[in-house]
């Protein structure tokens, strides 16, 4: 009796074990907070390091700025794509106008944390993830590039 008990608080553990070491898996398959937070912040220095032009080449066609479903977004105050890391074909397009699928101004809102707070988190929007080409809601944290007007954004999926 007490060999079976022995034998069933192992494998009980050894399931939760299990069921952790999955789920910790399947958060490591996307970008944090925390980490769209220092990327956006080691762009914004890397902006300052090279220049914005050898820059916005990195975050559009390098792997320095790209980490699962995290990349840059590189975009001026007149809303106008600089670089970005998910789809190249917004480099150099006007961008002001973009809207998520219920309406809400995505780069507008961005510029307005940039040119207001100077860094922070925008509100949530519905964007599609590049990983599952699904619409997902996602939050951006948003950083001005110092001495422009320009600014640095990392999204979430939620």
């Amino acid at each position: 009796m007490m060999k079976s008990t022995v034998v069933l608080r192992r494998n009980f553990c050894l399931g939760l074990l299990g069921v952790a070491l999955a789920a910790n898996a399947l958060a490591a398959e996307f970008g944090t907070p925390a980490e769209a937070e220092a990327m956006t912040k080691k762009a914004v220095a890397y902006i300052k390091s090279v220049g914005s032009e050898k820059a916005a080449e990195e975050f559009t066609n390098g792997k320095m700025f790209k980490d699962r479903d995290l990349y840059i977004s590189y975009v001026d105050f007149n809303g106008k794509g600089i670089a970005h890391g998910a789809n190249p074909k917004l480099v150099g397009k006007e961008l002001i106008g973009f809207k998520d699928p219920d309406g809400k101004l995505l780069v507008q809102m961005a510029i307005d944390i940039a040119k207001t707070k100077g860094h922070g988190w925008t509100e949530s929007y519905k964007f599609k993830n590049p990983m599952t080409e699904k619409m997902q809601e996602k939050v951006m944290y948003v950083e001005r590039v110092a001495d422009s007007n320009t600014y640095v954004a990392v999204g979430v999926y939620k």
